[in-house]
C-alpha cells in the first residue's frame, strides 16, 4: 500500500509548495492523509483550495484530522464545505484498500501544557486533552482492522520533537500518547505540527512520521511494504 501524508501547509503560506508538491507526486497513492493546520488561522476558504489541487490528480481516499489552526468552532463549517475529504475528529473510520483492511484513528492530539492563549480561551482544556488521550486509547483498542493507523496533529511523543527548544516541548505533544502507542501497537503513527523536529522516531516497533510540510518541503509518500521496518529512513 502507498500512503502519501502532509500536514502544516497552512494555506495560504505554504499553498505553492503543496500544489508543487502534488504535481511531483511519481505515484499513485492508495490513501493520502491530512495530519491538520491544513489551513492557517481559521482560513476556512483555505481548505477548499486544498481540496481543488486533489481534483483530477488524487484518486484515492483522503483522509484528515484537525490541527490548532482549525478552530474548534469552524470544524463543522469545514466539514460541510469541503465533502470530498473524511475528517476525524476523535474519531475512526476502516477503509478496504486493494483488499486489506485499513483502520484509521484521527485526532487533534493534545498537549501537555496548553498554550497561554487556549488556558485563556478554552474552558477546561487541560480536561479536553486528558479525555482525549482516553479517547483515542479507547478508538484504537476497538478498531478491527489489517492496518492500523493513528494520525495525531500535536507530537505523540517528545522523541520526534528533538531539533525545537525542549523549553516548549510541553506545548508541542503529549508524552501520555506513548503508553497508548507501545499497548496498542498501531502500525503507523502520523504526524505533524513540529516545524523543526525529527523526520521519524521508532517507539518499539511503531513507526512515528512527521509529515509537517515545513519540515520536509515535499509530501511523504511511504510504502507499507518496504518502508516500515526499524532502521529504515527511507520514503518517495
Amino acid at each position: 500500500m502507498i500512503i502519501a501524508a502532509s500536514s502544516d501547509i497552512h494555506s495560504p503560506k505554504l499553498f505553492d509548495v503543496f500544489l508543487r508538491s502534488v504535481d511531483s507526486l511519481q505515484v499513485q497513492p492508495d490513501l493520502f492523509l491530512l495530519a491538520g493546520d491544513v489551513i492557517d488561522k481559521g482560513k476556512v476558504e483555505e481548505y477548499e483550495k486544498i481540496s481543488n489541487v486533489f481534483f483530477g490528480r488524487i484518486k484515492c481516499p483522503i483522509v484528515a484530522c484537525f490541527g490548532n489552526e482549525e478552530y474548534m468552532e469552524l470544524r463543522d463549517e469545514i466539514r460541510k464545505k469541503v465533502n470530498e475529504i473524511k475528517f476525524l475528529d476523535d474519531e475512526s473510520i476502516i477503509l478496504e484498500i486493494n483488499g486489506t483492511s485499513v483502520g484509521i484513528v484521527g485526532s487533534s492530539g493534545s498537549l501537555d501544557r496548553p498554550t497561554r492563549w487556549q488556558r485563556k480561551n478554552i474552558p477546561n482544556i487541560q480536561e479536553i486533552y486528558e479525555n482525549r488521550v482516553k479517547k483515542v486509547d479507547e478508538l484504537l483498542s476497538k478498531l478491527k482492522a489489517d492496518f492500523k493507523i493513528l494520525m495525531v496533529h500535536y507530537a505523540p511523543t517528545y522523541k520526534i520533537l528533538e531539533g525545537e527548544n525542549p523549553i516548549i516541548y510541553p506545548e508541542l505533544g503529549c508524552r501520555r500518547f506513548e503508553k497508548v502507542i507501545l499497548e496498542r501497537k498501531p502500525d503507523l503513527v502520523i504526524t505533524g505540527h513540529s516545524h523543526k523536529g525529527k523526520k521519524e522516531v521508532w517507539l518499539d516497533t511503531v513507526p512515528i512520521i512527521n509529515v509537517a510540510l515545513p519540515l520536509r518541503n515535499e509530501i511523504v509518500v511511504i510504502d507499507t511494504e518496504k518502508n516500515l521496518k526499524p532502521g529504515l529512513e527511507k520514503f518517495f
